[in-house]
């Protein structure tokens, strides 16, 4: 039987832009402006390859043929499209409220399904928030 690779994830560096810690508008404070852009410069280290200077995105550094795109996950907005999931795959919950959010984690748990953005304070507050309601005599609304 043919053994199962294991994945390797091997650490990267962020690869950011040159000089992007000196001016605003490459992105020191602005995240999504920290993006790689190639150095064209004629004397440029980085471009050059210099020892010390930061890495440039190269074909070297991606991963395995066998490991890219190995997790699927499964988008969920819905009771409805969790019923159409088979049962040990992975969902990613979309853009839903902390009400319906614990109604598919809770069939999820069910089903023997995996769910990756859990978002665990939202859930124990929300069930905190309900103790209360019920100990206040409230009917939960």
């Amino acid at each position: 039987m043919a053994e199962k690779k294991q994945i390797i994830k091997r650490k990267k560096p962020k690869f950011l832009r040159k000089d992007w810690h000196k001016k605003i508008k490459l992105g020191s404070t602005v995240k999504k402006s920290r993006k790689w852009r190639a150095a064209k410069g004629r004397h440029n280290k980085i471009r050059l390859s210099r020892r010390g200077q930061s890495q440039r995105p190269k074909i070297g550094w991606s991963a395995q043929k066998d490991n890219r795109k190995l997790i699927i996950e499964n988008r969920v907005l819905n009771l409805k499209d969790l019923s159409l999931i088979k049962k040990g795959s992975r969902i990613v919950i979309g853009a839903v409220g902390i009400k319906k959010r614990k109604d598919i984690i809770a069939k999820a748990n069910e089903m023997g399904i995996k769910v990756l953005n859990k978002y665990k304070q939202k859930a124990k507050l929300f069930e905190k928030t309900d103790d209360r309601k019920q100990k206040a005599g409230g009917n939960g609304e």
